[in-house]
């Protein structure tokens, strides 16, 4: 078994898994932090950005001042946003039998893979996420490689990528060519959301991505059927302290009730 982390960041997964003579990708998580060194894209005419100066340098020359704009003593690019994709060097993404999604944050970068990279293996995720999908800001221009930067996709490509998914219910084995059996559990964390597990003849291998304990509106997180488990994937990690917000919640709601019962308050 080979497991290839291609992300550099724990927060965003994205993960290669080799076993049992079968490639699975976990998750395809687009990292957008570069977004936030380009200029908004405005859907009408700005003066206010059209007028922002060229990027300087400290000896007075000019570089790229036609795409570097300088406000507020920041340096922006003046284009459309690109993302940077993670390293794929390492294995031939061509190559993967299947991708495992486990929620609407983890497909970002699905039109990246199925339309770019010559893959013809199947997509899994449950049909809540795949709404869900639909319903998220979709960019609005071709994709185009410069070394490892792309630009974004198209709604067309969006659709075609979702057109590929096929619909899994919690619970439900699916067979990858004999070799494994795959199973999507609920993770909690939101509606459709899935941990897996990946389980040949004698092993187990629990995937777990973003997940919640908190009693919220997508059904509850399967814990059981993680157990027993000979080797577990954890991604979606946080360093955020545990804090639960029921608790707040009902606070709240207490003080807004006795805020309306105070006659003298709403007087």
């Amino acid at each position: 078994m080979k497991l290839y982390c291609l992300s550099g960041y724990p927060t965003l997964p994205w993960n290669v898994l080799k076993f049992k003579s079968t490639t699975t990708m976990l998750d395809c998580v687009l990292d957008m932090m570069s977004t936030l060194n380009f200029l908004p894209l405005p859907l009408v005419q700005s003066p206010k950005l059209s007028k922002l100066p060229g990027w300087v340098l400290k000896d007075g020359s000019t570089f790229l001042d036609k795409e570097l704009k300088e406000c507020s003593g920041h340096v922006f690019v003046d284009s459309v946003p690109e993302f940077c994709l993670p390293e794929t060097e390492l294995l031939d993404l061509s190559t993967v039998d299947v991708i495992l999604i486990s929620n609407y944050h983890c497909m970002m970068a699905l039109p990246y893979i199925t339309e770019y990279t010559g893959f013809t293996g199947t997509v899994y995720a449950t049909e809540p996420t795949v709404q869900t999908g639909r319903l998220l800001p979709v960019p609005l221009k071709d994709a185009v490689e410069v070394s490892m930067w792309r630009k974004c996709y198209t709604v067309p490509e969006v659709n075609t990528v979702l057109s590929k998914i096929q619909l899994v219910g919690y619970s439900q084995k699916i067979e990858l060519f004999g070799a494994v059996q795959v199973t999507p559990l609920s993770s909690g964390y939101a509606l459709g959301s899935s941990n897996w597990i990946i389980q040949p003849h004698y092993e187990k291998v629990s995937y777990v991505s973003g997940s919640s304990l908190l009693t919220t509106h997508p059904q509850p997180m399967d814990k059981a059927s993680l157990k027993n488990s000979d080797v577990l994937i954890l991604t979606g990690l946080t360093q955020i302290p545990t804090a639960n917000p029921d608790g707040m919640v009902g606070e709240s709601c207490s003080n807004l009730a006795l805020t309306l019962l105070d006659t003298d308050t709403l007087n």
